[in-house]
Parts: C-alpha cells; sequence; structure tokens
C-alpha cells in the first residue's frame, strides 16, 4: 500500500533529482572547468582573480547541490522505508558520506580564495607557493569525489534493490539502476587503488550510466510516480 507521504516525497525525490543534477552540471562545466587550468597554477590563479565573482557563484551552487543532496536523500528514504527500514537506512548512510565529501570541498574552495587574494599575513610566502597550495587544494577536490563516489554507488546499489523489490517502479528501470550503481562502485573502488585503470576504462564511463539512470527516475517520479505491482503490470 503506498501512502500519501510516499507519494509526495516522490514527487520531491524527482524534482531534487533534476535541480541538483542542473545546478552541479552548471557549477562544474560553467564555472570550475572554465577557470581551473589543468596543470598550471598561474593560469588558475590568473583565472580565478580575474572572476572571483563567479568563482564564488560556483562555490554557492555547490552548496546549493549539497543542501539537495540531503533534501533528496531524505525523500528517497521516506519512500523506500517501508520495503526495508535497515536497507534504505543503510543506502542513505552511505549516500550522506558523499554529500558530506561534496561539503567539505566545496568549503575548501574559500581558502583557495583566501590563498589567491593573498591576505596580508600571507605575504610572508612567493606568490608562486600560494598559487601552487591554491592549486592543491582544487586537485583535492578531484579525490574526494571518487572518494565520495564509492559510498554514493554503493548506496544506489542498495536503493536499487529496494527499487527492484518494491516494483515502485519499471522492474527494467530498477535493474538499470542496480547494474549501474555496481558497475560504477566496483570501477571506482579499483580507481582508487589502481590510478591507472583510468586509462583502461575511461573516468566518464564510470559515472554516465548511473547519471542516465537518476535523470530517468526523476522523470518517472515526476510525471509517473510511485506504482504498486498490479498497476504496472496493468500498465504494460
Amino acid at each position: 500500500m503506498i501512502t500519501n507521504a510516499q507519494r509526495s516525497a516522490a514527487k520531491a525525490a524527482g524534482m531534487a533529482y533534476l535541480v541538483t543534477f542542473i545546478v552541479v552540471v552548471t557549477a562544474n562545466f560553467g564555472i570550475h572547468e572554465r577557470l581551473n587550468v589543468p596543470g598550471d597554477a598561474l593560469a588558475t590563479a590568473r583565472n580565478i582573480l580575474a572572476h572571483q565573482q563567479l568563482f564564488r557563484v560556483g562555490i554557492g551552487m555547490d552548496l546549493i547541490y549539497s543542501i539537495g543532496l540531503v533534501a533528496l536523500l531524505t525523500a528517497l528514504y521516506v519512500i523506500l522505508e517501508p520495503v526495508s527500514r535497515g536497507l534504505a537506512l543503510l543506502a542513505t548512510l552511505w549516500k550522506l558520506v558523499y554529500a558530506f565529501a561534496w561539503t567539505l570541498t566545496t568549503m575548501s574552495f574559500y581558502e583557495v580564495l583566501r590563498l589567491e587574494t593573498g591576505a596580508d599575513y600571507l605575504h610572508a610566502f612567493e606568490p608562486s607557493r600560494l598559487q601552487a597550495l591554491a592549486k592543491l587544494y582544487l586537485a583535492a577536490g578531484f579525490d574526494r569525489y571518487y572518494g565520495g563516489l564509492l559510498f554514493w554507488t554503493l548506496g544506489g546499489t542498495v536503493a536499487s534493490y529496494l527499487w527492484m523489490k518494491s516494483r515502485y517502479i519499471p522492474r527494467v528501470l530498477a535493474i538499470g539502476g542496480l547494474v549501474s550503481y555496481a558497475w560504477c562502485a566496483l570501477c571506482t573502488a579499483i580507481f582508487l587503488i589502481v590510478p591507472d585503470f583510468s586509462n583502461v576504462v575511461n573516468l566518464w564511463w564510470f559515472d554516465t550510466p548511473m547519471a542516465l539512470f537518476e535523470l530517468a527516475t526523476s522523470f518517472w517520479l515526476l510525471f509517473k510516480g510511485l506504482s504498486g505491482p498490479g498497476e504496472l503490470h496493468a500498465a504494460n
């Protein structure tokens, strides 16, 4: 029996999926990749100094993404808790590790700004050292992302199992989620141990299937909502 709370949570989850996706893609590809020059601390510093307000907008969008993640996980827990409270809680906690890692990375960007703008007490250090340190903070975000991604995908694998068990969404969609999350978890775990694995499987192939599943699920929850097994069978 699907409750009204679950149906409302489904709409909230669908919207949160879409909003967080749009926000993070815009911040990452529209701002961070535009300002951050790979392997060049000086060029990165010049870009950030020339576009400080844009860099701050990127930080703000990343924080919005973090807030949206918490809202999303809350909604998903409400939906999946009746299927298995223990597994729903496990999936939520694992995914919260990713949200925490993302927030920690976002807050470190303020330290990048402080280093690049050269506060008075930093004049004891050469500009090149400060630029290198700022670049280190930016690069550390890459490591935190993939470390957090492992927990996100583990949580997603468990959640996909619950989607499949509940039949709230089409079984083929739930199976697609299970496979894509498990694939990303496997690739990420190997990559964290053997970085050269990215030469075998491109980093884009780690999380792209997972992202497509999340987008498909968001549209389903927004426009179709939750369905019981009988309803799905009748629709087919």
